[in-house]
């Protein structure tokens, strides 16, 4: 059955009409979940190791001749003239691009609510959100639309969503994917990862999307063999658990429980678990919304209705600007302008851009001792299970989502969620972290979860039945 393929099952296929296969699911379930922004209707079949497999791009992607629109409506119209550096590699592995994944504007949220369009539904149950920012993304994986997809991840986007969609979703060592392409929110955060149904499956896209890239100065020339010794189990391994975890007064007691029974799963498959004080651990949401509003007020102001996406002619300049960006960006968009230029302003840049930065060097550093001494650091990737669509409406409580997730991205690490259970009967993951560059550890970890979770059959994950 298509919506249950994995990339792996794929290439043991006659893999031609694979594309038409996944264009009937998206045709059938769009109406329920609204995964896609947009849909490619014409799907060349490639030669090269995947050819044929469809996979989706989430919509702050360049697409060479496809809409790119950050799910804004001051992009709603534009076209790239290239391809990211990360689609360059999908299709010249085979792989065929058959649309655009909805999210919350310009990466800023955590349901795809905030999407200037529509809102993406849980497969799970289409009255809750499916996480975000990659919503689209994690959705059209979990309900079966497509066999994988890609998702950029600033504070937790391509995590958040896979735990809260039941699929898996990776974010890798800050410069081993190219950036170029990727529509910046956060330029010292944003990373591109992979979403997919199995652990496998995320290491084979990890081998084509990385490298080093001559079009994106911050990556780095490394050679990982991301399947390497995968099936190896964790027997001898330390793992480290935040005190912190317990702290957080809105963590959900059925992720509670379940992260609990992960933990002993590991004690069970030989691994030590360590539970360890890492002090600021707890100002990393305050951090990430110094630092990433201020990148964004710099990254967005390039949407000026001057040289491409929305005008709004008016009489003068000044007011030319005021009106498309009033018009063109939405409101969480907007407010993290308003935050970042107030931060970056010279009579607060001291008081709180420039301490955001201190504090985040201070997290790394506890990072780094507390891996340095285990092989990684379990927490729940986040702390409830999906909510209902207009449920949550104070922006704090958004933020506050980030609390497991952000630490990576402020530290560059590599970290992966993979599904550990069901809170009623809404899915849960678990969050994985390791060292730079470990990125192959992180896999293997997630992979002896994958294989041994009493919630999977025969190693691979459950996915929802949605009813079209």
């Amino acid at each position: 059955m298509f919506r249950s393929l994995t990339i792996e099952d794929c290439l043991s296929l006659n893999r031609e009409d694979l594309a038409a296969e996944s264009a009937k699911e998206i045709e059938k379930m769009e109406p329920v979940l609204k995964s896609f922004i947009t849909v490619c209707k014409d799907h060349e079949f490639r030669s090269g190791e995947f050819a044929g497999i469809p996979i989706a791009v989430k919509d702050n992607i360049t697409t060479k001749g496809v809409k790119t629109t950050c799910a804004s409506k001051i992009l709603e119209n534009y076209v790239p003239p290239y391809n990211a550096t990360v689609v360059e590699k999908l299709l010249l592995h085979g792989f065929t691009v058959v649309g655009k994944t909805n999210l919350d504007e310009f990466a800023m949220g955590s349901s795809t609510e905030r999407s200037a369009f529509f809102p993406t539904r849980n497969p799970w149950d289409p009255t809750r959100v499916p996480g975000g920012s990659s919503g689209g993304s994690a959705a059209a994986v979990a309900g079966g639309e497509v066999v994988a997809a890609l998702g950029s991840d600033t504070g937790g986007s391509v995590r958040q969503p896979a735990s809260l969609c039941g699929v898996v979703g990776f974010k890798p060592t800050y410069g081993l994917v190219s950036r170029y392409g990727l529509i910046a929110f956060a330029s010292s955060l944003d990373q591109i990862g992979p979403i997919t149904k199995s652990v496998r499956d995320a290491a084979i896209l990890m081998s084509v999307i990385s490298g080093k890239d001559a079009m994106d100065s911050t990556t780095v020339d490394k050679n990982i063999d991301f399947l390497k010794d995968m099936e190896n189990g964790i027997s001898g391994m330390k793992f480290a658990v935040p005190k912190e975890v317990y702290d957080y007064e809105q963590l959900d007691s059925g992720v509670a429980v379940l992260f609990d029974e992960a933990l002993k799963l590991a004690e069970k498959l030989g691994a030590k678990i360590r539970k360890v004080r890492i002090p600021s651990m707890k100002y990393a949401v305050a951090v990430y919304y110094v630092i990433a509003p201020a990148e964004a007020s710099s990254n967005l102001a390039r949407y000026d209705g001057v040289k491409y996406g929305l005008r709004v002619e008016e009489k003068g300049l000044k007011d030319m600007y005021k009106r498309t960006r009033r018009e063109g960006f939405g409101e969480e968009v907007r407010r993290r302008i308003m935050l970042g230029t107030f931060t970056l302003s010279a009579a607060y840049y001291e008081a709180y851009f420039n301490k955001a930065q201190k504090v985040r060097r201070v997290l790394s550093s506890e990072l780094d001792s507390v891996l340095t001494e285990n092989d990684a650091i379990l927490t729940p990737t986040s702390p409830i299970t999906a909510f209902k669509l207009g449920e949550v409406k104070d922006p704090l409580t958004y933020y506050l989502m980030d609390i497991f997730t952000a630490p990576a991205n402020l530290a560059g690490l590599p970290a992966i969620s993979v599904p550990y259970g069901f809170s009623n009967d809404l899915p849960v993951g678990l969050q994985i972290m390791s060292r730079r560059f470990h990125d192959a550890k992180v896999l293997r970890i997630a992979r002896s979860f994958e294989k041994n979770s009493p919630y999977n059959s025969n190693g691979r994950i459950r996915l929802p039945v949605v009813k079209a």
